[in-house]
C-alpha cells in the first residue's frame, strides 16, 4: 500500500500547479499550490501516508462533517425539520435554490445548510468556537488543533455573500440567533487547520461504524454513520458529488482549502490535500489521486464486489 502511494503521489506531481488556490479568500490566497500529501488509515489502526501528509492546511468546509456530528449529537432527527439531505446540483454559494425553497437548505454540506447547522450548534453551546475546536482535537487525537484566527478574519471581512445566505434565512424564520456571532462562529470552524494524517484519525469513526478507533469511543450510532456517509456520497462535492461518485465512489468531503476526506466503509479513511482547484472549488490533484487509487484497489461502493 505505501508503494501504491508514493506511485501515484510521483505519477501526478507534474499536474501540480494546474488549477487555482482559493484566492478569494485573501488568506489562503498565498498558499504554495504546489504541495500534495495523502493518508490513510485501516480499520485495524494502520496508517499509511506519502507527500506532505503532515503539513496542517485549512480544513474550509471539511468542518462541516465535525458540524453535523455535533447537531446530531444533540439534535438527533429534529434537525432535519430545518435542512434537507438532498443534493442541491448548485454551487456551494448559491443563492437561488435558497430564495426558491423558502429558506431551507437542501443539505448541510453546502453553505446555507452548514450555516443552519451552526445556527443550532450556536443554540447548544455556551462557546462554540472552543467546543468545535475540542470536538476536532478530540477526535483527531491531537490537542494541538487551533482555528486560524487570521483566515477566520479574512472569511468574516469577506462575508456578504454567506451574511446573504443567513439573513434569508432568517426571513422564513429558519435562523434563530444573531447572524454575525453564528458568522463568526463558522469561520472559525473553517479555519480549522488541521493534516492529511489528522483528519484520517478524525473521519475514523465513519469507516468504523460510529466509533473512533482511538479510545474505542461511540461518535454516532451505525445508522447514524450509514446517513452522514450517505449524505457525503451525495452532497459532499457540491456540484461535482455526481462526478465524484462517477470517479472515486466513496462518500466524501471538500474543502476549498484543497482538501478531500473520504470513506472506505469498514475499511479505510482516506485524506488528500493539494490547495489547487478545480472550477467547482474541489482540489484538481486530489480528485485525480483518488480516483487512481480507488481505481487501483477497487474500492468504489457501486462496484459489484468491495476488494
Amino acid at each position: 500500500m505505501q508503494v501504491l502511494l508514493e506511485s501515484i503521489l510521483d505519477e501526478v506531481r507534474p499536474l501540480l500547479g494546474q488549477g487555482q488556490v482559493a484566492n478569494y479568500i485573501p488568506a489562503l490566497a498565498d498558499v504554495d499550490p504546489c504541495q500534495l500529501g495523502i493518508a490513510m488509515l485501516g480499520t485495524d489502526g494502520t496508517l499509511y501516508q506519502a507527500g506532505d501528509a503532515d503539513t496542517p492546511f485549512s480544513i474550509q468546509s471539511i468542518s462541516k462533517v465535525f458540524g453535523l456530528v455535533q447537531a446530531i449529537s444533540h439534535a438527533g432527527e429534529t434537525l432535519w425539520e430545518r435542512l434537507g439531505h438532498e443534493p442541491s446540483g448548485q454551487a456551494f454559494n448559491s443563492l437561488v435554490q435558497l430564495e426558491f425553497e423558502q429558506g431551507r437548505p437542501r443539505n448541510p454540506f453546502i453553505n446555507a445548510g452548514a450555516l443552519v447547522i451552526a445556527d443550532i450548534n450556536q443554540s447548544r453551546y455556551a462557546a462554540p468556537i472552543l467546543s468545535m475546536r475540542d470536538l476536532v482535537r478530540r477526535l483527531t487525537d491531537n490537542p494541538h488543533i487551533i482555528s486560524d484566527t487570521a483566515v477566520a478574519d479574512s472569511e468574516y471581512q469577506h462575508r456578504a455573500r454567506n451574511a446573504s445566505m443567513a439573513y434569508l434565512m432568517q426571513s422564513f424564520g429558519n435562523f434563530h440567533n444573531d447572524v454575525e456571532a453564528v458568522l463568526k462562529s463558522y469561520f472559525h470552524h473553517c479555519a480549522l487547520t488541521a493534516s492529511c494524517v489528522d483528519l484520517v484519525r478524525g473521519v475514523s469513526f465513519l469507516a468504523n461504524n460510529g466509533r473512533c478507533l482511538h479510545g474505542d469511543e461511540t461518535i454516532l450510532t451505525p445508522r447514524q454513520t450509514q446517513q452522514v456517509n450517505a449524505i457525503m456520497a451525495t452532497s459532499g462535492l457540491y456540484d461535482e458529488a455526481g462526478n465524484f461518485a462517477y470517479r472515486v465512489g466513496l462518500p466524501g468531503k471538500s474543502g476549498v482549502g484543497g482538501g478531500i476526506v473520504a470513506v472506505v466503509p469498514g475499511r479505510y479513511s482516506l485524506c488528500v490535500w493539494s490547495p489547487a482547484l478545480n472550477a467547482s472549488g474541489n482540489s484538481l490533484v486530489g480528485m485525480i489521486v483518488l480516483e487512481r487509487l480507488s481505481e487501483h484497489l477497487g474500492w468504489s461502493v457501486f462496484s459489484p464486489i468491495l476488494s
